[in-house]
Order: structure tokens, then sequence, then C-alpha cells
């Protein structure tokens, strides 16, 4: 089978190594994980700062944190079911970048789209 290549998996040496989705998989997750929690804490300490005096920022927060979680373990175990030699499968290429594209969204929207709803919500009910 053949193996893909990548300009960034280039070893110490200078040699390339075989790509492996697996592994880059976990890394967007790790680091997609990184800017959604500085953005969770950035928007809904903004909430939380406002003097409406509500506890919806706090049910946001929750909510936050239980929708990324599960989120991230389902795109985890998809790609870390794979075999070695599925591993380094370039036919695997668009599938990947769909879900990488999907957890960068989920990562970068999901605090601002939930802190909004409850924003919208407690002027609702105010």
């Amino acid at each position: 089978m053949a193996k893909a290549w990548h300009r960034a998996d280039v070893s110490a040496q200078g040699t390339y190594k075989p790509l492996d989705w697996r592994k880059r998989m976990s890394d967007h997750i790790a680091y997609a994980l990184l800017a959604y929690t500085g953005l969770q804490i950035f928007v809904t300490m903004g909430a939380l700062n406002a003097k409406s005096g509500s506890m919806l920022p706090y049910f946001a927060l929750i909510v936050l944190v239980a929708a990324i979680i599960p989120a991230c373990r389902r795109f985890e175990r998809r790609w870390n079911r794979l075999s070695d030699a599925q591993a380094v499968d370039p036919a695997l290429a668009p599938y990947y970048r769909r879900d990488r594209n999907w957890v960068w969204v989920l990562a970068l929207g999901l605090p601002f789209v939930v802190t909004g709803v409850f924003k919208l919500l407690a002027i609702a009910f105010s």
C-alpha cells in the first residue's frame, strides 16, 4: 500500500515520516480543546461579568463542558479504530479534512453560539 507523506512530518534527520491520520486527528483535537477552553473562559466570563444576576451564564458553562467532551470523544474514537495500514491510507484524506473541520467549527463556534442563546434567553425572560 502506498504511504502518504506530508511536509509537516519531517524527522530530526530531515527525512519524511509516513502520515498517520490517528495522530494528526488527536493533535487537532488537543489544540481545538485548548482553543475551546480559552474561548469558553473569555466568552462565558464576559457573560458572567454582566450585572444581570442570572444563573443562565453558569448553566451555559455547564452545557458547554457537557457538549464538547462527547463530541471530541466521538471524533477521537473514530480515528483511533483505524488499523496501521488504514492510518496511512491517502484515500482517507477527505474524511480526515471533514472531521478536522468539524472539530474546529465546534471548538471555535460553540462557545459563542451557546452563550448567545443563553444571553437571548436571559433577555427574553427578564
